[in-house]
């Protein structure tokens, strides 16, 4: 019996022990306070009306859209049938007078399958997407815009331009 109690008393020291308020002097090995600084005078006035001049970029026109989605024209002789399988890996790319190399997926991005380029140069930094619409594989940037189509023209190969004209050709 008075091991039960001398036991219990041994707990309630320790649980007392584990509530015990420390303290100590922050002040002494604390930084200084920080001073107090001036602060500017405040301005008031009236906001312009919300949708006012400038607020927003103008959205592009129809014309603009349309010109940017019109495929160009396939080869002489019509263009060859490819699937969408078959673009997935690394091609090599010839524009203008550079290369580089894109890297297609079949992942989806948006309206159309990953995709991403190294070591290009012009609108093809820009390049995130692409799909095969009407035998025509269309390369996009990351907002969905169009920035380049192309044509089957042989095995591995393919010819078309850029959205501002340049030629370019994929090859593998």
């Amino acid at each position: 019996m008075k091991l039960k109690f001398a036991a219990t008393g041994v707990l309630v020291v320790l649980s007392l022990a584990g509530c015990q308020r420390t303290s100590s002097d922050y002040g002494s090995s604390s930084l200084p306070p920080l001073q107090a600084q001036p602060v500017p005078q405040v301005q008031s006035g009236q906001l312009p009306p919300p949708g006012g001049a400038n607020q927003f970029p103008a959205a592009p026109t129809t014309a603009n859209q349309s010109a940017a989605l019109t495929p160009n024209a396939p080869p002489p002789g019509g263009s060859l049938d490819f699937t969408k399988e078959q673009m997935v890996g690394n091609w090599r790319v010839a524009n203008g007078q550079t290369s580089c190399d894109m890297f297609l997926t079949l992942t989806n991005l948006g309206g159309g399958s990953r995709g991403g380029t190294r070591g290009c140069v012009g609108p093809l930094t820009a390049m995130g997407a692409w799909e095969v619409t009407n035998k025509q594989l269309m390369l996009k940037d990351r907002d969905g815009n169009v920035i380049g189509s192309l044509y089957k023209t042989a095995d591995n190969r393919f010819s078309g331009s850029t959205s501002s004209g340049q030629p370019i050709s994929l090859s593998r």
